[in-house]
Order: C-alpha cells, then structure tokens, then sequence
C-alpha cells in the first residue's frame, strides 16, 4: 500500500507539472521579398521557438493621411495577405503557433502613434479604411487557424481619441475570428489603453528605459526593471489578463538600455554583451511570472546566414551571443 500511495503522488506531480502553461517564446519572424522555406523555419525551430508573429503591412502616406494601401502587387511577398498565409501554413506544419500581427507604415518612418487626422470627415475615412484592413487580416487568421490576432500596434493617438471607434471594431473582428485577441500597446501608451477588457492579452512592446551605462550589468537592469514591472503586473491584476510583449529586443550597441525604441541609423559602436545582458535580464525578471504568458523577439530575418553578426549594431539577435541566450531561455521555458 504505502509504495501504490508514493506511485500516486508521483503521479500526481508529473500531473500537475505537465499542467503548466508553456509560455510563448517567439520572433518577430520578417516579412521578406522571398516565401518562407524549411531552411527559414528550421532556423527558428533552433533557438527552441515555438510561437512566431507574423507581420503583413498597410501604408499610410503621410502622418495625416486617412488611406491606408495594403495587399498590392507592389509589396513584399512577406508584406502581402498571400505571403502571410504561406509563411502561417509552414510555421503550423512545423508546429510553431502564430500570432498574425497587421502593421501600418507611415512614409519616411513617422511613428505610427502619432498618426491623427485634421477633420471628423478624415477620421471616418481612416476607420473605415483601417476596418477593411484589419478585417482582411481576422478573416485569414480565422481560415489558417492562427492562435493569436494583434488587432493594431502602437496606433496611441488613434486609440485614445477614437474609443467608441476601437470597441465596436472589436465586436466586429470578433464575429470573423474565434481565436485569441490582443493589441501591441506601445511601452509608454499600454496605461492609456481603454478596452483591455475586451481583449484576451494585454500586449506590450517592452522597450522601457532601463540603464544609462554604456554597457550595463544585469543586476543594472534587473534592478531598472522593477519599477515598471511593479506597474505592469499592477495591470494584469486589475484587468484580470495575462501579458505578452509583442515585441521585445534591444539593439547590439553601447547605451543599448538607454532608449531601447531607437531605430535611427546612430553610429553607436557594436556592443554584443550589453544586448546579450538585456536579454537575460528581460528572460530573469519575467519569465518565471504566472501573470506573464511571454512575448516575440525582434526581430528575427529569414536570410539568417546573411544578417546580423559581429559587426551589426541592429536589433536582430541573430548570430550574436544574445541568440544563444534567447535559445537557452526559449528551452527552460
């Protein structure tokens, strides 16, 4: 009796521990030029990632234009809803879930949160505009059985002046797509969003000011992430929602933790091992955490031998010590 008692207990703890939720550990996989082939996927597959976010384009051609263009011969085959979908059905087969994650582009890289339109006439036309957008992309993710659909990403001026509009749009996605929803809030807008409630993840693009030193420690920024941290989880508790970061990376460069969101051409010199560090760092600090379900690197290219490397100050992990930290982590959790 006392060994079918210890058999039982076993039993039960293997039980409760398969139970536990494995957390998203995914790229922000690029749209390219090119279809997505097994080479592209097993790279991926190799830093042990199981979700990845995919990422078709609308463009918007100045900051107060109302005309979003998207899904034209003229795009990216990645940039494209049949790009989309190829990239969607080679990932599924390699069991590596999605989330389908529609961006705007706005001319010359004007940052898409301060899109905001000069009369109520133009805002009718950019809702409708962006409505025919977003439900394109709901009506693929449904037909491909994508696990998760980012409804906008960093839109703050958009969302805070139009709520009404944002509510009703939901419903609306909610009738095509049976799946997941979220929405990738900008790391200094996700406080302001209003309709959280409405979603299934709160979603963050977690590029928070962290340290100013050139190459910081990771005590450093364990310690520069406490404040925010206590502020996101605030969140989560009084929302009842778990959260993503719907991107999260930092750039191989010194000051890499000072202003992560810098996308700017700078001249910083490569610094491998503060990126390295920021990732550990971000990995340490949430990944343990019940009330957070993970997030997507950025970004991760599909010419991976031909990116990235010793001399790239980018964000791409990609042939750099941080791929390999991003690797052990994605396999812990």
């Amino acid at each position: 009796m006392k060994k079918l008692g210890l058999l039982f207990l076993f039993l039960l703890q293997f039980s409760c521990s398969s139970q536990k939720a494995t957390k998203i550990n995914g790229v922000s996989f690029v749209a390219s030029r090119e279809e997505a082939t097994q080479e592209h996927i097993d790279n991926v597959k190799y830093i042990n990632a199981n979700h990845a976010a995919i990422m078709p384009f609308g463009f918007i051609r100045n900051i107060s234009s109302p005309e979003i263009i998207f899904n034209t011969d003229r795009q990216w085959f990645g940039e494209t809803k049949k790009g989309a979908k190829q990239y969607v059905e080679l990932l599924h087969k390699n069991k590596i879930k999605v989330m389908l994650k529609p961006q705007i582009w706005i001319w010359r890289g004007k940052f898409t949160g301060t899109l905001k339109m000069n009369s109520e006439e133009d805002w009718v036309t950019l809702e409708k505009s962006y409505e025919k957008f977003i439900i394109t992309y709901a009506q693929l993710a449904e037909e491909t059985k994508v696990e998760l659909l980012c409804i906008g990403t960093e839109l703050e001026k958009f969302v805070n002046l139009r709520p009404a509009y944002w509510e009703q749009l939901i419903t609306k996605i909610r009738k095509v797509y049976k799946g997941q929803l979220t929405y990738a809030a900008n790391w200094d807008e996700y406080p302001k969003v209003a309709f959280w409630s409405q979603l299934d993840f709160i979603g963050i693009d977690a590029y928070f000011p962290l340290s100013e030193s050139k190459t910081p420690t990771l005590e450093e920024l364990k310690i520069g992430w406490q404040p925010w941290k206590r502020k996101i989880k605030s969140l989560s508790n009084t929302t009842s929602k778990p959260v993503i970061f719907t991107e999260f990376g930092y750039r191989s460069m010194d000051y890499t933790a000072k202003k992560p969101w810098l996308v700017d051409r700078t001249n910083e010199a490569v610094n491998l091992i503060a990126q390295a560090n920021a990732k550990e760092a971000i990995f340490l600090e949430f990944w343990q955490e019940e009330w957070f379900a993970g997030g997507y690197v950025w970004k991760w290219f599909l010419n991976h031998e031909n990116v990235g490397g010793q001399n790239d100050n980018r964000f791409t992990p990609q042939n750099k010590p941080a791929q390999e930290v991003i690797k052990k982590f994605y396999k812990i959790y």
